[in-house]
């Protein structure tokens, strides 16, 4: 299903998108050296909670994973990169970790992820991959705006990631959203250009470029949930969710500190 939201339901998903980035922000802040995973999940639940909404992720139970994800939070640490679920872990100096929230407020849905290094250390490696998502997603919310297609956004990601060295996984990528968390279109991190769905004011985007350091290959934890780099390298994962407006792409889940 792919769903435009009226402009009633676009002033919403504003509204879901400033609070994940503001739960994401807070949460950034409070994980330091010696926090547990699961401390991190209560803080997500008691904030959501709090504002009236409900978690994308608790009850979740799709094909690619093992029941209910039973969590509030996505927490990935090091060589894990995607759909990390929390467990009794304290967070160590040099930790490269992702946060990856989504929550619904008013039946609009809004999700992102953000990576960064706990602690003082700054592997170059990490901060390499960090920056390089970052810079992907840039690209990728540039290309997108009223007439451009799909294969525009994906090949502007894939571009940056390919160009950094970095293989590029194409399993799990960005995606509608609205009403729902994960909905159509399939927003793949690389592409063709000129290609795929014409993008439309009104359509909300989940981009999501995400990368492993020399793999493109994932293996699944014994939780039946958390994706891992083959190698055990270290990843990184980055995602806003956008508006298509007439005037380009909006970003709704932009930190206030970074809001022009």
């Amino acid at each position: 299903m792919i769903e435009i939201l009226n402009p009633t339901l676009l002033t919403r998903a504003r509204d879901t998108g400033a609070l994940v980035a503001d739960i994401l922000q807070t949460l950034k802040s409070r994980s330091t050296v010696g926090t547990n995973l699961l401390d991190i999940d209560r803080w997500a639940k008691s904030m959501i909670v709090d504002a009236g909404a409900l978690s994308c992720y608790v009850d979740y139970e799709p094909s690619f994973g093992r029941g209910p994800f039973g969590h509030y939070i996505c927490t990935a640490v090091n060589d894990a990169v995607l759909h990390g679920r929390p467990y009794d872990y304290k967070l160590a100096d040099g930790d490269l970790l992702t946060l990856d929230l989504a929550v619904s407020l008013r039946g609009v849905a809004a999700d992102a992820a953000i990576s960064f290094i706990v602690g003082k250390a700054a592997p170059s490696e990490s901060v390499a991959l960090i920056s390089t998502t970052e810079r992907a997603l840039a690209a990728g919310i540039a290309a997108a705006g009223p007439g451009a297609r799909i294969g525009d956004i994906s090949h502007a990601v894939g571009t940056v990631l390919s160009e950094a060295g970095y293989p590029i996984n194409t399993q799990f990528g960005g995606h509608g959203i609205g009403s729902t968390m994960h909905q159509d279109p399939h927003v793949p991190n690389t592409g063709r250009p000129g290609r795929g769905y014409k993008l439309r004011p009104g359509l909300l985007l989940a981009l999501e470029p995400w990368i492993m350091a020399d793999t493109a290959e994932l293996v699944t934890d014994a939780d039946g949930w958390t994706l891992r780099s083959a190698t055990g390298c270290r990843t990184a994962h980055s995602e806003h969710t956008i508006a298509i407006t007439d005037g380009g792409a909006e970003i709704l889940t932009l930190p206030k500190q970074a809001q022009p």
